[in-house]
């Protein structure tokens, strides 16, 4: 067992292989009672030793893969767990601090793919991992209450890293957040935000979700989830909602968003009902428009994604391999900015394709390229990588699919959900070796390996055989270059400047 002090009281943690390990430590007070949808509030001080030795409660979830039944209703929801090959004050390690995915939905630290101890142990780090509020709790936009709740979480769990990590063996100074999904949008948004300055000096931006909200689109969907209750979307009626049930209302909502594409446009006909907020104050511009301006400049950053991001969504929704040419062309009509470019672009593509990379490049390839070409354009270093290595499961249909980097990064690579995708394969133990030490040098120095991104675009290409080339999805982002990757808004408009 060993133990550590902390700024709160001291703290209890175990051994695994090699590693100290600290699960389930409070970084904020619960956001329950009074301090519902508020912002995290410090957490007040214990006494004695605080046993460090399960994870925290998740917060409460929408119905997506069953999170909902791990879900625990005490609301002590803001607790970051700690993975240290040394805890020793001096030790002075680099710090990785994990955000999950989950489109802002669901996700929790819990999840085995986010165990951080071969991460910490072979890459000589200190890993960090934390809840942060999703769904309504987090993201909706409700009267009396601040924007962005989760990512306020994200800012109180790095003040807490900030504060506390020199104990564990971590260097404050040397801090690198990485995150995927809306995890990777987390990421993207904390470049962005003035309250996150100074926490990080390192960022990692894995498959970048595009979708940000203006206040409008935010206030006029939380009004109709609220409406589904029977309530207003205010801090009074809607702390009336028992938590666990709260999320229940948004399941509803996302099943009803078709009804809604005329006035929702693009985030109905995603299923998207939740987003962060570019409310001018939390969040004042969008990550795209802030990094251009060089709010990241001091930052350096990787972005990334899969080569086939949405075959993953497409299989949730029921039509991987059964695109008609009709869907095929409503995508592109709904996400493209031109669908004349992609037919032009790509003139031998079936309904498949074209449905596949119009929604990839919509939702997450273009987002995380032009978040370094917007980090470049402020002044400031950015690497870009693409995984291409197709996933081995349900016979390679996925392809590189959204998701299939977590595992790999982690190193861990059975024994849960996100593991299924590798289905044992033999080959993903060298690539999972590469991403992980190409993420742990950046962690350490900065550099992962290869060059940084300029007017060469030249990418890590992550394969069986890795390989550095020209990026190579030149044809989408051609297309793309001209797109404002502005906030969400009402009235069925795609996007608009932030």
């Amino acid at each position: 067992m060993t133990e550590v002090r902390t700024a709160a009281g001291t703290v209890r943690g175990t051994q695994q292989e090699g590693v100290a390990v600290f699960r389930g430590i409070p970084f904020a007070e619960p956001p329950v009672g009074a301090l519902r949808f508020g912002a995290p509030q410090p957490v007040r001080a214990w006494d004695g030793v605080r046993e460090a030795v399960s994870f925290g409660p998740p917060p409460p979830q929408a119905g997506h893969f069953g999170m909902e039944k791990l879900q625990e209703a005490d609301g002590d929801w803001l607790t970051v767990n700690v993975w240290s090959p040394d805890p020793g004050a001096g030790a002075g390690l680099p710090v990785m601090v994990w955000i999950q995915g989950g489109g802002y939905m669901v996700g929790m630290s819990s999840q085995p793919e986010f165990d951080g101890a071969r991460l910490a142990r072979e890459g000589g780090v200190v890993v960090v991992t934390f809840n942060y509020r999703v769904g309504v709790e987090g993201f909706a936009r409700i009267e009396g209450a601040p924007d962005n709740r989760g990512l306020l979480d994200q800012v109180a769990a790095l003040e807490w890293v900030r504060d506390n990590v020199r104990a564990f063996g971590g260097d404050p100074g040397q801090v690198t957040v990485f995150g995927q999904s809306a995890g990777g949008g987390s990421v993207a948004a904390l470049l962005a935000m003035p309250r996150a300055a100074g926490l990080f000096r390192r960022a990692i931006a894995q498959s970048v979700p595009g979708p940000f909200f203006t206040p409008e689109l935010a206030a006029d969907i939380a009004g109709v989830l609220a409406g589904e209750l029977g309530l207003r979307p205010t801090v009074a009626d809607l702390s009336t909602v028992d938590p666990l049930e709260l999320p229940r209302a948004g399941d509803t909502l996302t099943a009803k968003l078709g009804q809604w594409i005329d006035r929702w446009g693009a985030a109905a006909h995603k299923q998207i009902p939740i987003a962060p907020v570019v409310d001018g104050d939390v969040l004042p511009a969008t990550p795209w428009e802030a990094l251009a301006s060089g709010a990241g400049r001091e930052i350096e950053l990787i972005a990334g994604h899969t080569r086939h991001e949405d075959r993953l969504l497409a299989l949730i929704h029921g039509v991987l391999g059964q695109v008609t040419e009709e869907q095929a062309a409503t995508s592109l009509e709904v996400y493209a900015p031109s669908a004349v470019q992609y037919r032009e672009a790509f003139p031998d593509a079936g309904p498949d394709e074209l449905y596949d990379v119009v929604n990839s490049d919509w939702i997450f390839r273009m987002p995380s390229l032009f978040l370094a070409e917007a980090q470049v354009a402020g002044g400031g270093r950015a690497y870009v990588y693409e995984l291409t290595w197709p996933a081995p499961g349900m016979g390679g249909a996925l392809g590189a699919c959204h998701g299939l980097d977590v595992p790999l990064v982690f190193g861990n690579l059975s024994g849960s959900q996100a593991a299924m995708l590798i289905d044992g394969d033999p080959s993903a133990e060298g690539l999972s070796a590469q991403m992980r030490s190409a993420w742990t040098a950046f962690a350490h120095t900065g550099d992962p390996g290869w060059p940084l991104y300029d007017a060469r675009r030249l990418v890590r290409v992550f394969d069986t055989v890795p390989q550095v080339a020209a990026y190579p999805e030149e044809a989408s982002r051609l297309i793309w270059q001209d797109h404002p990757f502005g906030a969400l808004t009402v009235g069925g408009q795609r996007e608009r400047l932030g």
